[in-house]
């Protein structure tokens, strides 16, 4: 079942780099703060490298004046997000997640099968913006589309 507004954020631990490979679990990335996690199909596949990623990294420090972190999450390892990452220009505070095997995409209900094309099991392209833990707005592409979780969109449409 597809997580819904009003839902917590499911307990999951991720993995990303910094000075090293670091675990890290949902409770410590959400509670208390506010957070938009948007989820990308995989890292150096054309929409999200072309709109999606650099479309947060322009409009990066709108969310931050408004007091929200920005995740994006990818079925990639963590090598691949940080060089992902770097080859964007993506400012450090911007968090790239690695959901490796797909534990926190599958909690979410957020899975898709993208065997036809190589890929294997990947997120669905989504938005969602959470309080604390909790799911305030969440925006859930159609497949093949690009609208609602862009950076953009999702500024305009922030719960107040």
């Amino acid at each position: 079942m597809t997580i819904q507004v009003g839902d917590r954020i499911p307990e999951v631990v991720l993995k990303r780099l910094r000075e090293g490979m670091e675990s890290v679990d949902t409770r410590t990335l959400f509670d208390g703060r506010k957070v938009v996690l948007f989820a990308v199909p995989g890292a150096f596949t054309p929409t999200c490298s072309e709109k999606h990623l650099p479309g947060y990294i322009e409009h990066f420090e709108q969310f931050r004046q408004r007091g929200i972190e920005v995740y994006c999450m990818a079925v990639n390892d963590p090598f691949v997000m940080r060089a992902w990452g770097r080859s964007q220009s993506a400012p450090d505070a911007l968090q790239l997640l690695s959901d490796g095997n797909a534990e926190l995409t599958r909690a979410l209900g957020l899975e898709m099968d993208a065997s036809a094309s190589g890929m294997g099991l990947r997120s669905r392209r989504f938005a969602l913006y959470a309080d604390d833990g909790v799911v305030k707005a969440l925006w859930v592409e159609a497949p093949g589309e690009f609208k609602t979780s862009a950076a953009d969109y999702v500024l305009a449409h922030l719960p107040q």
